[in-house]
């Protein structure tokens, strides 16, 4: 499987910088964040709305996978994230990210549905990268 890239630039102070984050597909191609955007509510990008993105992505397609494995075929499977940043120990913190999936599957019960979704949560890659190793290579320029 092929890495995936994306870029951040950041110039200035915390509060009074700006930054631009961008993916190596062109999709997100400089899409401006700040101080504000991240703990405030201006109205731009952040990186946490950015992994909520990512998760509810990934949950869809990977609970949509877990349903035809285990026999079911779904119509639409719908995820929304709530990312939540929050002050622990005086950092700011991603602290929960919550998912609400909805999923059209004929025939399906709620109880087997809530196994296969239960299931997914914990096998989803972005389920599992919010947990992961991180390497960091850092240089001065």
């Amino acid at each position: 499987m092929p890495d995936k890239k994306a870029s951040a630039l950041w110039s200035g102070d915390l509060k009074g910088g700006s930054g631009t984050m961008s993916s190596e597909s062109g999709v997100l191609d400089g899409a401006a964040y700040t101080f504000a955007s991240r703990f405030e509510d201006e109205g731009k990008s952040n990186p946490e709305e950015l992994i909520g993105a990512a998760h509810a992505g990934c949950y869809s397609m990977a609970l949509s996978n877990e349903l035809h494995k285990a026999g079911h075929t779904s119509k639409s499977v719908s995820t929304k994230a709530t990312v939540t940043l929050e002050m622990i120990d005086g950092s700011p913190t991603i602290s929960t990210v919550r998912l609400i999936a909805v999923a059209d599957v004929p025939g399906l019960s709620n109880a087997d549905f809530q196994k296969i979704a239960e299931a997914t949560k914990a096998a989803c890659p972005v389920s599992r990268a919010l947990t992961a190793n991180i390497v960091l290579e850092a240089s001065l320029a």
